[in-house]
């Protein structure tokens, strides 16, 4: 992976841009000779999310303290 300083980086912003764009090669930006930022090109998601996707994952219960009994409720007594 590649680096830049950050001035370097200000001075050239668009040409490097168009590079990381065309070459998909991510690019780390530098601020007196440690990493401070790293730009990486945009990818679309590969998949959508599906609303209801999860809903057979889920279980509802009617009442959620039966169970375990109602002794184990009071925990403050």
């Amino acid at each position: 992976m590649k680096s830049m300083s950050v001035t370097l980086f200000k001075t050239h912003a668009l040409r490097v841009l168009d590079r990381i764009s065309r070459t998909r090669e991510p690019l780390i930006i530098t601020k007196r000779g440690k990493p401070f930022a790293q730009v990486i090109p945009y990818q679309q998601p590969s998949t959508l999310p599906t609303p209801g996707r999860l809903a057979d994952c889920l279980i509802f219960e009617k009442d959620i303290v039966t169970p375990l009994g109602e002794d184990m409720w009071e925990a403050g007594r």
